[in-house]
């Protein structure tokens, strides 16, 4: 079974009211499933152009702007699943840092299903910005989530630099990794990236990255946007030879589609050049 996946390279507006964030929204899911696509992934913080519906003291500021983001939550929640629900997808919106009641927050990437449930992973390795600057506090649970194409997992961002969290996922059953993404620097990009494509490497699976692009100086969240949205494979026989399946343009605004077959991962896995996958314990045999 194959299925087509879009991964967007998304840009930040200043919007003028949330009717304007629903048609935008509206639009780009019309796009990506107008081209077949069944699997759609939004970027890391895709959600905070939502700050600029309030006033420029909250938007100006990073902890105001999280206090009042919750107020949109319910409607943010509520068009995803129903465009989910509408276009018989599956929808990764990107993240939205969600206030817990104890009152701090999580960074936070929805999957919204086609039969309108819809389940969350919570980031779990945060970067000094979100550490230092914006109080948003790690997950504590890895996740990964069924569909009628199989088992996908989550790794927000900087969670993809990590092995051991995909490693878990993928040894759980994960064969596709969607990996949304925000970085503000073209290094930060190319660390995600080159994270995308070794968890695809190693794991013999397929990861997908979609990251914010362009610049909002208005925001003193998301301001400077890097990055090109990218399906990345395993590097072996029945796929391509650089990892790469699509990729976009630098830090243009656009949708990456490309088809692909997860029952391809267990084939190469067990009929590949190398067995990356199934050599992964062999690690531990030396000191």
């Amino acid at each position: 079974m194959t299925v087509k996946i879009a991964t967007a390279q998304y840009n930040i507006d200043f919007l003028e009211h949330w009717t304007v964030y629903r048609a935008k929204i509206e639009r780009w899911v019309e796009e990506a499933v107008t081209e077949s696509a069944r699997i759609l992934v939004f970027p890391e913080y895709a959600s905070m152009e939502l700050a600029s519906l309030f006033s420029k003291d909250i938007y100006s500021s990073l902890s105001l702007q999280l206090a009042s983001m919750q107020t949109v939550l319910d409607d943010y929640i509520d068009l995803y699943r129903t465009l989910a629900l509408k276009h018989h997808c599956y929808i990764q919106s990107g993240t939205f840092p969600v206030r817990m009641p104890e009152g701090d927050y999580r960074n936070r990437a929805y999957l919204f299903m086609p039969s309108g449930e819809f389940d969350f992973q919570d980031k779990l390795m945060m970067t000094r910005f979100e550490n230092e600057q914006w109080l948003i506090k790690r997950g504590n649970e890895l996740k990964c989530f069924d569909t009628e194409f199989g088992k996908i997992a989550i790794n927000i961002c900087y969670d993809s630099e990590f092995p051991l969290l995909a490693r878990k996922q993928v040894e759980a059953g994960a064969n596709l990794i969607l990996v949304p993404s925000c970085t503000d620097t073209l290094a930060g990009y190319h660390r995600v990236k080159i994270g995308c494509q070794a968890r695809a490497l190693e794991n013999q699976c397929y990861v997908v990255q979609s990251p914010t692009v362009g610049s909002a100086p208005w925001s003193e969240a998301v301001d400077v946007n890097i990055g090109a949205a990218a399906i990345y494979t395993p590097v072996d026989r029945g796929f391509p030879d650089n990892g790469i399946s699509a990729i976009g343009t630098l830090n243009a605004t656009q949708w990456v589609i490309a088809e692909i077959s997860l029952a391809n991962c267990k084939k190469v896995r067990a009929d590949g050049q190398v067995f990356n996958y199934r050599d992964w314990p062999l690690q531990n045999t030396y000191s």
